[in-house]
C-alpha cells in the first residue's frame, strides 16, 4: 500500500447529522487528517467498514452510520533491508572503503517506490561496517549507479573516507569510465557531448536534455563498430542521473536495450537484453588516507558479454 508513514491504529467513528451526505473517503480524510488518496486506498483495500460492510470510497454517509477504520502497520520506505545479493562481488576491501561490482537490479540505497535489494543492505548482510555519515538510508554512499546499470562503486567504511570521497566526487576528481553499446555509429568517432540535463517535464522518472538543466559533460570514443551498433568507452566529467543514457539518446545513438530512451526493442531482444547495455568498467580515485591513486576494473557481466559476442559474430 502506498502513502506516508502513518501509525498503525483502529478508529471507530459515528457519523453526525452535520456529516450526513458526505462521501466516505472525504469524511475519513477530513476527520482523521489523512490525504484523500490514502483514505480512498484504505477503502479499496477493505481497511474501512461502514456498518460492518466494505463499501466504495464514493459511498454517501447517513446520520448514525458507524465506521471502523483500520490503518495497517506500514514499512518505512527508507528503512534498510538487510539481505544478501548473490552476484554482488567485493573487488577491494580497504580499512577505509570497499569497492564492489554491483549487479543489475540493485539500487545504491533505499528510496520511496523501490522495494528491491540495495548496496547498503547487501553490505550489511555481509557483515560490513560502513560510515554512519549521511542520511540513515545512504550511509557510506558517496556516488551511485542506476538500478539498471552494473559495475564499480566505492562505499566509505570510515567517517574520514566518507568526507574525503564525497568531496572528491563533488569536485569531479575520480575517474569514472563506462563501456556502452549504442545504436549505430557515432560521428565523430571520438568527441564530447556537452548538453544540460534536467528532469523530463512529462515524466517524474525520466530525464532529458533541457534548457536550464544542470551542466552535463560526457566524453566518448568508439572502441568497436558492428554496423547496427558500436561499443564506446565513456568518460563522465559530471555525474547526472541517467547522464550517459540521456546524452546518447539525444545524440541519436541510444544505448542498445534502453527502451526508456528510444532504443530499438527488436535489436535489444535479438541480443537477449532486458536492460540497457551500460557498465561501469573502471573506477579510479585518490585514497582518502594515503593519497595514493587507486584504480579498479570490472569484467562485463554475462548478459552484456553475450550480447557483445553476438554483435562480433555478426549473427544479429
Amino acid at each position: 500500500m502506498s502513502g506516508g508513514p502513518y501509525e498503525a491504529a483502529t478508529h471507530e467513528l459515528n457519523v453526525s447529522e452535520v456529516a450526513a451526505g458526505q462521501r466516505l473517503d472525504a469524511y475519513i480524510s477530513h476527520t482523521l487528517d489523512l490525504p484523500r488518496a490514502f483514505a480512498a486506498e484504505l477503502c479499496k483495500t477493505g481497511m474501512i467498514r461502514l456498518n460492518g460492510k466494505t463499501v466504495a470510497k464514493s459511498g454517501k454517509l447517513k446520520t448514525g452510520d458507524q465506521i471502523v477504520v483500520n490503518i495497517p502497520e506500514r514499512e518505512d520506505p527508507l528503512a534498510v533491508k538487510v539481505e544478501k545479493v548473490e552476484n554482488l562481488k567485493i573487488i577491494a576491501d580497504d580499512p577505509d572503503y570497499v569497492v564492489i561490482d554491483k549487479p543489475v537490479g540493485v539500487a545504491a540505497h533505499p528510496s520511496p517506490g523501490w522495494v528491491g535489494p540495495t548496496v547498503v543492505g547487501a553490505l550489511a548482510a555481509e557483515g560490513y561496517s560502513i560510515s554512519t555519515s549521511g542520511a540513515p538510508e545512504r550511509q557510506g554512499i558517496v556516488h551511485r549507479l542506476d538500478v539498471g546499470t552494473s559495475g564499480l562503486m566505492v562505499v566509505a567504511k570510515s567517517e574520514r573516507a566518507y568526507s574525503v570521497l564525497k568531496n572528491a566526487f563533488k569536485e569531479r576528481t575520480p575517474e569514472k569510465i563506462y563501456h556502452a553499446v549504442v545504436q549505430g555509429l557515432p560521428d565523430p568517432l571520438q568527441g564530447t557531448i556537452d548538453a544540460p540535463i534536467g528532469r523530463h517535464p512529462g515524466h517524474d522518472w525520466k530525464f532529458g536534455v533541457l534548457d536550464g538543466g544542470r551542466d552535463s559533460v560526457t566524453h566518448y570514443k568508439v572502441i568497436e563498430a558492428f554496423g547496427k551498433a558500436s561499443l564506446v568507452e565513456v568518460h563522465l566529467e559530471t555525474g547526472r542521473t541517467h547522464q550517459i543514457r540521456v546524452h546518447f539518446s539525444a545524440f541519436g545513438h541510444p544505448c542498445v536495450g534502453d527502451q526508456t530512451y528510444g532504443a530499438n526493442p527488436k535489436l535489444g531482444a535479438a541480443l537477449g537484453l532486458t536492460r540497457q547495455w551500460l557498465h561501469a568498467k573502471r573506477l579510479g580515485f585518490t585514497h582518502p588516507v594515503s593519497g595514493d591513486w587507486m584504480s579498479y576494473e570490472s569484467q562485463y557481466p554475462h548478459d552484456l558479454a553475450g550480447a557483445l559476442e553476438l554483435l562480433r559474430e555478426g549473427t544479429v
